[in-house]
């Protein structure tokens, strides 16, 4: 049997498997992103319930098999809880989860985009920042992340200044500063069309997530 490894990340999803059993994937600081059996975690008196639900940050217990990992313990410091109990927060959430999980891979450095996941979710927790400009820094930084975010946008003449300035600060801000500023409503309409067409060139793909959010939009 192989040794115990010890691993702080989330939990990206969770699906059952087998009878009482779970399908966790996690994004994790040392191994990327791996998949995880957590074995009677649907049992009602599993230590493992919890921890095993998206969201879930802290250290994992995992034994390394041939194709995926076994859990057999963790120690969560925070479940997002007020998020889960935030619906439009949730979709926002589950959004930023998809993006993780698209851009990470197992045996990858994650430590990055575990950082700017973790400091994504708080900042949609809080009430003085617009979920929409998270929303769009969030996708923005995960593709500077990847080296896929083309730089000269920032210099672009016909964007307005305080976009490009906006851009630039994003480009080369710290994670722990990303959410420090709020834009002014047209400013942060053409930061967000700016992302909306990266995100269509770059990625080219539709989030189901995504769908929800519009929708929410498109309500509200």
């Amino acid at each position: 049997m192989s040794e115990e490894l010890l691993v702080t990340g989330m939990v990206l999803s969770a699906v059952p498997s087998a009878e009482y059993d779970k399908r966790v994937v996690l994004l994790t600081k040392e191994r990327g992103k791996i998949t995880a059996f957590a074995r009677g975690s649907r049992k009602p008196n599993s230590r493992l319930m919890a921890a095993t639900t998206p969201f879930s940050f802290g250290t994992f217990a995992v034994y390394e098999g041939r194709t995926a990992y076994t859990m057999v313990r963790a120690e969560i410091s925070n479940y997002f809880q007020e998020l889960k109990t935030d619906f439009d927060g949730t979709c926002y959430g589950i959004y930023f989860m998809e993006i993780a999980d698209y851009y990470s891979r197992e045996n990858l450095d994650a430590s990055e985009l575990l950082n700017l996941l973790y400091a994504s979710l708080r900042a949609l927790m809080n009430p003085h920042l617009d979920r929409e400009l998270v929303r769009s820094i969030f996708e923005m930084k995960a593709m500077v992340l990847d080296g896929e975010y083309p730089y000269e946008i920032a210099e672009d003449a016909t964007l307005q200044e305080s976009t490009r300035y906006a851009l630039s600060y994003v480009l080369q801000a710290p994670i722990r500063k990303l959410y420090t500023f709020t834009l002014k409503p047209e400013i942060q309409k053409e930061f967000g069309q700016i992302q909306t067409k990266m995100m269509k060139r770059i990625i080219g793909r539709e989030f189901k997530s995504m769908e929800v959010i519009r929708t929410l939009l498109d309500v509200g």
